[in-house]
């Protein structure tokens, strides 16, 4: 099983939800990079649990301990290794799961995979809990392609059907993002009706899913690669490292299916600043997997929770008969408002290992 992605900054993520430590290797980070160590607690602030009625009760602090590849805070060329703790878990609520596997999670699969091996607790390797390692490192690379111009954002574009306002694709700055606000949304009248959304289900003990929207601005023309090496490609690995996407699209995505080319080209125009740009952005900022100059701008589809209060159909793996289950634990009713920022982190990471 694989943790590591990227070639040229290759991250290598370790640990389980309910293990002591879990953390990231961070390898090929160029030297002499000084790390802002309080902007980094804060981009992990963004993901912690147990902040606001919309997330799981686990309360966890998240502070992100460097073990090596710093010196006085500042990267020496050596592989970085940073580390959070472990403390608020409670292992025995998922001792029920060893033998009854949870409808929509991945309790099945790693069965089938590890048998009585697997971890549990938490999920294991399989949880949430280790976009948290995934936020160190999306973090770090966030300062770095800052210093270089590149600017990266998302927010919540819906929570079930609520629909928030949608980033400007041809005009998005960094100025546009909303990373600050306590509910990551454009249109706070939005927000709040997602809110109700998020209530409603955590009420009835059920999940309710949305997607995250995504845009990185300041990009030049010609980064990237095609097929394999491309954008679109890179973007989808890293994204999909995050536990309960299950889609994504580029641009106009699924909805450019349904247009003529005459809608969906993008015609080019010289800007008053000279640059070649297009007059829209049904191609998200990518050409042939390579940038365009424009935004990047992507959406991830987020199933709802697969833990839920509710009582479900499943089997006895020992047994190999039809059961029931009721789930115990401590999970969040809507996984998307703490997704953002790690939509956010995979993206930085993708576009950090590009533009080296």
């Amino acid at each position: 099983m694989s943790f590591s992605f990227g070639d040229k900054i290759r991250i290598t993520i370790f640990g389980q939800s309910h293990s002591e430590q879990m953390g990231v290797v961070i390898d090929g980070f160029p030297a002499g990079f000084e790390i802002d160590e309080k902007k980094l607690a804060d981009f992990m602030a963004r993901r912690a649990p147990g902040n606001d009625e919309f997330s799981t009760p686990r309360k966890e602090g998240d502070k992100v301990r460097f073990v090596s590849g710093l010196v006085n805070g500042t990267s020496c060329g050596a592989p970085i290794c940073a580390v959070i703790e472990n403390t608020n878990t409670l292992s025995k609520d998922y001792e029920n799961l060893r033998d009854i596997p949870r409808p929509g999670h991945a309790d099945f699969a790693a069965w089938a995979k590890f048998g009585t091996n697997r971890d549990v607790a938490g999920g294991g390797q399989f949880s949430g809990r280790l976009t948290a390692a995934m936020c160190i490192a999306g973090g770090i690379c966030i300062q770095l392609l800052e210093k270089k111009g590149v600017y990266i954002g998302a927010h919540i574009a819906s929570v079930g059907n609520i629909k928030d306002t949608p980033f400007d694709s041809v005009n998005v700055t960094k100025d546009d993002f909303v990373g600050h606000k306590d509910f990551p949304v454009i249109d706070d009248e939005c927000g709040e009706l997602m809110k109700e959304e998020i209530r409603s289900a955590k009420k009835e003990i059920d999940s309710i899913g949305g997607t995250v929207e995504c845009a990185i601005c300041g990009l030049p023309a010609g980064c990237g690669d095609t097929l394999f090496g491309g954008w679109e490609s890179a973007i989808s690995s890293a994204v999909f490292a995050i536990p309960a996407v299950k889609g994504i699209e580029f641009g106009a995505g699924f909805e450019s299916a349904r247009l003529c080319g005459s809608e969906n080209n993008d015609e080019f125009t010289i800007a008053p600043d000279g640059v070649i740009r297009t007059v829209t952005n049904n191609h998200g900022g990518i050409l042939g997997g390579i940038s365009s100059g424009m935004p990047i701008i992507f959406r991830a589809a987020f199933k709802p929770t697969p833990s839920i209060g509710k009582e479900q159909g499943s089997v006895s793996l020992s047994q190999n008969e039809n059961t029931t289950l009721t789930i115990n634990g401590r999970h969040d009713p809507c996984i998307v408002k703490r997704a953002v920022v790690c939509v956010e982190a995979a993206a930085a990471l993708v576009a950090a290992n590009m533009m080296l």
